[in-house]
């Protein structure tokens, strides 16, 4: 089939290979505008090597970003990871339309931040969906559904890189066969399930101790590797990255006052929250590198009684 791309990053890169590896045509690359200082975009440079028809255009209203993507005679349209809005009468064009990769299981968790939120709220389960994009966010109607499980100790990184982004690749072509070859069903979203958050950065990041410790562990795994959960540490930001959970079962066992660190370990150190405590084992000082905790804890000095988060 006659291939449109438009996308970004790794993950569009990996549907290109993926679509060019089984033989299709893509016919054109539709890539967001370089930003100032920014290494250039994965799936750019795949396309500039492969001497595919390469097009930028900072909105994809304008009527030469629609006039490009005509002249292309497409089957059908890909978004593998697009941030730009698309209108109706682009997405349109391809003879078949275009279908649009988001990684969770629609209509819960639309918006920017879709694998984060599920983990951050303690889901077990999340996946991918493939679906007609119109003009609203994430709402149009689902092509294919694939699932995928939350484990209880994985981050963000293990969910998107060993799940979600293989899993994506391979239903962006499974979706595609369907929709050129008319044997596809279009199964309009439920409004009444629909859920919606926006980006989770940095307010977001913030851990706070006086929350359950099922609560706290699941943002920082949630934002492990970005945005980074983070807590203070004498007024500087201190991004926490790896890390365990352990459970208080009996009142014996309550140790240190809420944030305080209240034990050391070969790997760190523990921090009490509400029932239980989080073993902190990797982490970044605010003017600093990713390092272990243990060794963060000798060079500045911290030991059990040392408060975090004021």
């Amino acid at each position: 089939m006659k291939v449109a791309i438009i996308g970004q990053q790794d993950f569009g890169k990996a549907v290109l290979e993926a679509f060019l590896a089984r033989g299709d045509q893509v016919v054109g690359v539709f890539v967001a505008p370089d930003k100032e200082g920014a290494k250039p975009d994965p799936l750019k440079v795949a396309a500039q090597e492969k001497n595919l028809p390469l097009f930028q255009f900072p909105s994809y209203r304008k009527p030469e970003a629609q006039e490009a993507l005509r002249k292309l005679n497409a089957d059908i349209g890909v978004m593998a990871y697009v941030l730009l809005f698309a209108p109706q009468e682009f997405v349109n064009i391809p003879r078949h339309g275009t279908i649009q990769f988001h990684p969770s299981l629609l209509p819960k968790h639309r918006g920017p931040s879709s694998i984060n939120w599920p983990m951050i709220q303690g889901a077990t389960r999340t996946g991918i969906t493939i679906f007609r994009p119109n003009d609203g966010l994430d709402e149009g109607p689902v092509v294919l559904q694939k699932e995928a499980d939350i484990g209880p100790d994985e981050t963000l990184g293990d969910v998107y890189f060993n799940k979600l982004f293989p899993l994506g690749v391979k239903a962006m072509l499974e979706a595609a066969d369907l929709v050129v070859a008319g044997k596809h069903r279009e199964v309009v979203q439920d409004e009444s399930q629909a859920t919606y958050e926006g980006w989770c950065r940095g307010a977001e990041a913030r851990v706070d101790w006086a929350k359950p410790v099922n609560n706290v562990y699941d943002l920082i795994r949630g934002c492990n590797p970005a945005p980074g959960a983070w807590t203070t540490w004498n007024g500087k930001k201190l991004q926490i990255f790896d890390a365990r959970k352990h459970l208080f079962r009996r009142f014996g066992d309550v140790a240190g006052k809420i944030g305080e660190v209240s034990g050391m370990t070969e790997q760190g150190f523990k921090v009490t929250a509400q029932g239980g405590q989080i073993e902190v084992m990797r982490v970044k000082a605010e003017d600093g590198k990713k390092m272990s905790a243990l060794e963060f804890a000798q060079s500045v000095g911290l030991t059990v009684g040392t408060q975090l988060g004021t």
